[in-house]
């Protein structure tokens, strides 16, 4: 089951927290998050899953910044949220797909307990320009059904900011 918009706001405050939360955003079963104004780009020409990968970082300007096809773009949400005992997704809004922009090209499936700021995965088949602000993806929440554990991470939970890839920690021994 799928919370409708009205149940999302009714819940803002218990088992759902989105900061800042305006209730503009809330739509008939989602509610609107925003791109902040910072991009990351990873500047090695091969991306290793077994190392820290660097990146640069890109401040989008009021006035925009032109995505280019080709380049993956690592971007957050300027609103910070947090679940208990609710999954939530997040996807791009169709507007904003329908420009061939992508938004979370996978992993949107959050975990039960999530909290943070939403890594965005962005990349596009046709140059589009892209302003910071712009409500450009949607979170939505299911009910959870049975017994489970909240998510615990020492990669992404109560993250800051953006989180480039840390797969390559499940590569590590114990001891590094």
């Amino acid at each position: 089951m799928i919370l409708s918009g009205k149940e999302i706001k009714r819940r803002v405050g218990s088992d759902i927290s989105i900061e800042p939360f305006n209730e503009n955003q809330v739509g008939p079963n989602s509610y609107n998050l925003r791109l902040h104004r910072e991009l990351l780009v990873y500047t090695e020409p091969i991306l290793d899953m077994k190392k820290r990968n660097n990146v640069a970082s890109v401040i989008i300007p009021q006035d925009g910044l032109v995505l280019q096809p080709g380049q993956l773009y690592l971007g957050r949400t300027i609103e910070y949220t947090k679940t208990d005992a609710l999954v939530p997704m997040l996807e791009g809004r169709s507007s904003i797909g329908r420009l061939g922009l992508f938004i979370h090209i996978t992993a949107g499936f959050g975990d039960v307990g999530f909290s943070g700021y939403w890594t965005l995965e962005i990349s596009c088949i046709h140059p589009v320009r892209i302003y910071p602000g712009t409500e450009i993806c949607q979170i939505f929440y299911h009910v959870i059904e049975g017994d489970y554990e909240r998510y615990h991470s020492d990669k992404y939970q109560n993250n800051r900011g953006i989180q480039p890839s840390l797969l390559y920690k499940e590569f590590q021994s114990p001891s590094e």
